[in-house]
């Protein structure tokens, strides 16, 4: 199992599309992906888990990763997490 803390950069935090992109990436991968926050971990591959620890910009999240392609996984969503999801801040 590979885990990873990560602060969520964005603006609007993990809304709707960012969360739709973090969970299309992480179903595309064979190990068991899951996020936590506050003590509430949800599979990573559901977007209503996603949605429903209500991330914010600031937010520090667990991120684990546990199967074949694990260490692959994690480097991915970790990079997705840092570059905003591609967002760019207004102002």
């Amino acid at each position: 199992m590979r885990t990873e803390t990560v602060e969520i950069l964005n603006k609007a935090g993990l809304h709707a599309r960012p969360a739709s992109l973090f969970v299309r990436a992480a179903s595309s991968f064979k190990s068991e992906v899951s996020l936590e926050k506050g003590g509430k971990k949800v599979t990573a591959k559901s977007i209503l888990g996603v949605l429903s620890l209500g991330i914010r910009l600031g937010d520090e999240v667990v991120l684990r990763c546990q199967g074949p392609d694990e260490e692959e996984a994690l480097t991915q969503l970790t990079e997705l997490v840092y570059s905003k999801f591609g967002e760019k801040d207004e102002g």
